[in-house]
Parts: C-alpha cells; structure tokens; sequence
C-alpha cells in the first residue's frame, strides 16, 4: 500500500513537480508542430525507442473531468531526465493521434527512484 500512502501525500500535479524539480527534473520533452519530440525544444529529436518511461503520475480533477492531467519522468538514451506533461481524456494537449502514437511506443522502465515523498 506504498502508492496509496503516497496518493495520499502528493494530490496535485503542483506538488508533484515542484518535488521532481528539487531532484533537478525540470526539463520538459514536449513534441513540436510537425509532430518531432524534442527536450526543451532543442534541434535534437527523439524516437520513442531513445526514450524510457520511469514513472507516471495521473492526476484527475475533483469537479471537473476536463481538469485530468498525466505526467511522465522520462530518460533519454543519453541520460538526460526531464518530463512530458499532458492532459487526457476528451482534450489532449496534442492533436491528433501522432502523440498518443508516439506515447505508446516508449518502452516502460518503473522505478520507484522516482517516486516523489
């Protein structure tokens, strides 16, 4: 019951960042118009194989469904830690299916080294 005690300390998408930034993950991958995921919207792009999922936070609003956000700790084959942030459901942050796409194809690697306390 880790997670649910953890659930229970870090309720807001706020939080949780502000926590990842003391641990120096500020640094935001974030996919540009013509659909290239790059890290702090540097010239490098990234393939979802370049990538690695270790953590994943969901966030749901209280009284508004539109409110649900989800944020990913994601490594690059590089080493560099940053983030992608994105709010699912009916409103995505991306249009279009290339994000959602290039999401799923990210291979997953949980450690609880990122869990935030």
């Amino acid at each position: 019951m880790e997670n649910q005690d953890m659930e229970d300390k870090m309720t807001t998408l706020s939080q949780v960042m502000a926590k990842l930034a003391q641990r120096g993950i500020h640094r935001e991958y974030r996919m540009d118009e013509e659909g290239n995921m790059k890290l702090d919207n540097s010239e490098r792009t990234y393939n979802p194989e370049n990538l690695s999922i270790l953590k994943t936070y969901r966030f749901e609003g209280d009284s508004n469904p539109a409110d649900n956000a989800v944020l990913y700790v994601i490594r690059d084959h590089e080493k560099n830690i940053g983030f992608i942030l994105d709010s699912y459901g009916a409103d995505s942050n991306y249009p279009g299916d290339k994000f959602d796409a290039f999401l799923r194809d990210i291979p997953v690697e949980e450690s609880d080294e990122y869990n935030v306390e």
